[in-house]
């Protein structure tokens, strides 16, 4: 096996593309995860990686095997997303857009706007990957939109320490080599992050698991979620609620924080008249649907992703139609008649 992965070396550093890609393609999809946990953007993840490839391709030639050509590669994602993160180049805020209705006061503005989800149908091979020792959190959990947003809050350079250390499991001195640093500075710089996502993510005592994958209670929660949510049924639709549930809608930055204020836009929206199909997708580990208004002449539709806690709903992100592509849908879904 050694052998055959130094010949496909030595022929890629030759200049044999069939050999680079047999090198680089079985590290795609993890790299992309990568990618999109330091970015919050699957579109901006995918760029990151096709970088990564790039440059992967003009420097192998430089590549010396002291570190694994997977470290190797990590080296250059976790660059190439430090440098898209200092060009501040950030998919912009968007303003609610709906003329003639105005949606209730929100409980904040949301800083993390340019956020997008992962479908789960392409998570398959890409957290089941083998990490270090030293690895913190559940593949799964460092996924979750919970967490890809907290990182998002950190400064670059804790972000990418955090994910390296805590989320992947590389050992201090890797990280130190993969960003040009000290092992000391490492440490000091992980302390930081951990404080900080410590603040944004509530403390795990305090939250009730939510239930496996696929097992009979997620089936039950979204049983209820799609049919109080399809007959407009407000009072069915919070009863499935936690008190402290959380909505938002990014690129719009409307935030809305606990059962009340939640229930207030949800009686905004039923009461609009707007009726929605629910279609059964999975996004960042967790269910989510894809909606479309029912009613005639009204257009639109998005994705609704559902963070479970036991056997509640405790927040609920709606996404744009333009993220629909990602989940191998159109841009748009037609309107029901």
């Amino acid at each position: 096996m050694e052998l055959a992965r130094t010949d496909l070396i030595s022929r890629a550093q030759a200049g044999d593309g069939e050999a680079f890609r047999a090198l680089t393609e079985p590290h795609r999809r993890e790299l992309h995860v990568h990618c999109y946990r330091m970015l919050g953007s699957f579109q901006d993840a995918e760029d990151a990686v096709q970088d990564t490839m790039l440059g992967a391709w003009r420097g192998l030639e430089g590549f010396d095997g002291r570190a694994s050509l997977r470290t190797w590669l990590y080296r250059i994602a976790t660059n190439r997303c430090l440098d898209a993160l200092r060009s501040a180049r950030r998919r912009p805020a968007k303003q609610w857009d709906i003329p003639g209705i105005r949606p209730p006061e929100p409980t904040r503005l949301g800083e993390i706007h340019w956020l997008e989800p992962y479908p789960d149908a392409l998570l398959d091979g890409a957290i089941s990957v083998p990490l270090g020792p030293e690895a913190r959190y559940e593949q799964t959990e460092s996924i979750s939109l919970a967490f890809v947003t907290a990182l998002q809050v950190l400064p670059p350079r804790q972000l990418a320490v955090l994910i390296l250390r805590d989320v992947l499991g590389f050992h201090a001195n890797e990280v130190a080599e993969m960003l040009d640093t000290t092992v000391e500075s490492v440490k000091s710089t992980l302390k930081r992050a951990r404080a900080g996502m410590q603040r944004r993510l509530p403390v795990p005592a305090d939250v009730a698991p939510p239930p496996s994958r696929d097992s009979p209670a997620e089936d039950a929660i979204v049983a209820k979620f799609v049919i109080a949510f399809e007959a407009a049924d407000i009072n069915a639709l919070v009863a499935l609620l936690t008190d402290d549930v959380f909505l938002s809608m990014p690129p719009i930055p409307l935030e809305y924080q606990g059962l009340n204020s939640v229930t207030r836009f949800f009686a905004f929206v039923f009461g609009s008249e707007q009726r929605f199909q629910l279609l059964p997708t999975r996004a960042n580990g967790g269910p989510a649907f894809v909606y479309r208004h029912t009613a005639a002449g009204i257009n639109g539709s998005g994705l609704l992703v559902l963070t479970l806690a036991g056997d509640r709903v405790s927040a609920i992100i709606r996404f744009e139609e333009t993220v629909l592509p990602t989940f191998g849908l159109p841009p748009s879904l037609p309107s029901a008649q």
